[in-house]
């Protein structure tokens, strides 16, 4: 059984969008994208947060590695995990949408709860 799903991409396609999906939900705090997109991007996004709440110069450098801007780092270690301390898991929530009108792929709305 696949532990992620591939979104019809090669690998290195994937990891790069689900890294600036990253950085953007982190900077803007709500995004729009499909469903299966939004599933995955929950992953990332509840291991940044994580990786926030830790705190330590460590885990500030791997996030630096994976998020494409290092503002939304400073940002996620300095604002956002403080707000998430006695919260374990679950930083993010997906709420289905109607479905896209050119293609009816099913859309949602992933945001930080």
């Amino acid at each position: 059984m696949a532990k992620y799903r591939k979104l019809g991409m090669v690998s290195s396609h994937r990891n790069l969008v689900l890294r600036n999906m990253t950085t953007d939900l982190l900077k803007h705090g709500k995004i729009t994208t499909t469903e299966t997109r939004a599933k995955e991007l929950k992953r990332m996004a509840d291991k940044m947060i994580t990786l926030g709440k830790r705190g330590d110069l460590h885990a500030r450098r791997q996030a630096l590695a994976y998020m494409m801007d290092e503002t939304v780092v400073k940002n996620l270690f300095d604002e956002i995990a403080p707000k998430y301390a006695e919260r374990n898991g679950g930083y993010s929530r997906i709420i289905k949408t109607m479905p896209r009108r050119g293609d009816a792929a099913p859309m949602a709305i992933i945001e930080l709860v």
